[in-house]
């Protein structure tokens, strides 16, 4: 037999006979198996749950009465976030995000209703999903499993024994490598199982369902690589598990921790009410539309006699008000965007913050990966925040059209109750998200994907010097 698969098949068998090992593997196998299916289910039932209520309000809008059409403008529509299908894999920021946009005219809202602000605190602390077993707590059973792999031959003298027998060291260290890749790829199965799954059955791209693979295999690779060295480098099996308890608990869960607070204080992102205020100020700035005097309206007014060649507002072709209000909603609306545009170059600065910490953690690069090709990373979160705006300006401004043209301007003066046919809400609600196209999200995943090849080929750099150390060290 080859030598390195006779070492390796020697190691699977005191695995099999090692009760915390096959004790803890039942246990990640358990909970990956309970996390796949709770995920599946939630996501569909979330996606169910957000369809149902958007036909529920798109029915509502079509069913409203004759109406002015500047009530309608104010009496506004909901769209729902519809969930990504790998979102059951890895929900990414889903659960900290809103998910229900509610449209009005004259101002842009934020996404309401997350999971998070519904949820016990618990839920904070992370979901239950195949993305947290992989990433958390699957290296955590490598870790048991494999730290004493080559410690232990040096421990009970039996590395000695296998040198002189003519077993070359780089031979020792592949068998044990492949012994815990095994065991990694049996840690793996069920998320390869599921994530075809998804491919399958749901629109979900084959493309990024395979990158996820990809990257969790990557991910699990770096640590069998690593758990080896740690195990070669260190002369005690005890000493050799301390250490990689502490890269875990270091590397794992606090520095995603800390990198996530110093860019929160690095690239702090303005309250809700200092935004508020500074759009309110910009505002009155820009002019009111409701004000007859205002400088700004009162040159808009001018301009539009003279365009038409008229004296009077009365004697325009058109709903001077309903002129006014399709205005006043395309300066604000600008505003808006602009705001909009610039709280998410925080975020993108803050994500990049975190970043700089992947040298220092890998897990902070997989989350990247993971949360770009699921689709529900802070990208994919305010691409739909962006499409909501545009749909929210096309409504009113639908809505202010049918001011301008369908009623004129001596009825809209001498009565509010004004209306027009309940006809014209018709096709005006209906919201189509666009989720970025694959080539995209790959795009978004690669930078990711790069910094954990590196650590891939760091690791396996430090492992040829820990393995020459270890022979230098018997001899």
């Amino acid at each position: 037999m080859n030598p390195v698969l006779r070492i390796a098949t020697e190691e699977w068998r005191w695995l099999r006979r090692d009760r915390v090992a096959v004790l803890g593997l039942a246990l990640v196998l358990l909970l990956t198996a309970v996390s796949i299916f709770h995920a599946a289910e939630q996501r569909d039932a979330l996606a169910a749950e957000r369809a149902r209520r958007q036909s529920q309000v798109d029915h509502a809008f079509e069913a409203s009465p004759d109406r002015h059409p500047h009530r309608m403008v104010h009496y506004g529509h909901f769209v729902f976030r519809p969930l990504s299908p790998l979102a059951a894999f890895d929900p990414g920021v889903d659960a900290q995000t809103g998910h229900t946009l509610f449209l009005e005219g004259h101002r842009q809202n934020s996404a309401n209703f997350s999971e998070a602000r519904q949820s016990s605190l618990l839920l904070r602390f992370g979901q239950l999903t195949p993305a947290f077993v992989l990433q958390v707590l699957a290296p955590l059973l490598l870790v048991f499993a494999g730290h004493a792999m080559l410690a232990r031959e040096r421990e009970a003298g039996t590395l000695r024994q296998l040198l002189a027998q003519g077993l070359r060291p780089a031979q020792l260290v592949q068998g044990k490598l492949l012994a815990l890749a095994g065991l990694a790829g049996v840690l793996l199965l069920p998320a390869w199982l599921a994530l075809g799954w998804m491919a399958l059955a749901t629109p979900a791209p084959a493309r990024l369902a395979g990158v996820l693979a990809a990257g969790y295999t990557l991910w699990l690779a770096l640590w069998v690589l690593g758990i080896v060295c740690v195990s070669a480098w260190f002369r005690q099996a005890r000493s050799a598990l301390v250490a990689l308890l502490a890269v875990w608990a270091v590397g794992v869960v606090l520095l995603p921790r800390l990198a996530a607070e110093w860019a929160t204080v690095a690239q702090p992102l303005p309250t809700r009410v200092e935004t508020d205020i500074a759009i309110a100020r910009e505002l009155a700035a820009l002019g009111d539309s409701h004000n007859a005097k205002d400088p700004y309206f009162a040159g808009f007014r001018a301009r539009l006699l003279a365009q038409y060649g008229v004296a009077r507002v009365e004697d325009l072709p058109l709903n001077y008000k309903g002129l006014v209000a399709m205005e006043g909603e395309r300066l604000t609306s600008e505003l808006f965007v602009r705001h909009a545009a610039a709280g998410f170059a925080l975020q993108e600065a803050q994500l990049q913050a975190v970043d700089r910490f992947a040298p220092l953690s890998p897990v902070l690069a997989l989350r990247r990966l993971s949360m770009a090709a699921a689709g529900t990373d802070l990208a994919a979160y305010c691409r739909f925040l962006e499409q909501g705006e545009r749909h929210r300006y096309q409504l009113v401004q639908a809505l202010n059209r049918l001011q301008a043209e369908k009623l004129t301007l001596a009825t809209d003066r001498s009565s509010r109750d004004d209306r027009i046919g309940a006809e014209h809400w018709h096709d005006l609600a209906q919201f189509h998200f666009e989720a970025a196209p694959p080539a995209q999200a790959l795009h978004a995943a690669a930078p990711a994907a790069g910094w954990l090849l590196l650590w891939l080929a760091a690791l396996g750099g430090a492992l040829i010097l820990a393995t020459r150390r270890m022979v230098q060290v018997v001899r």
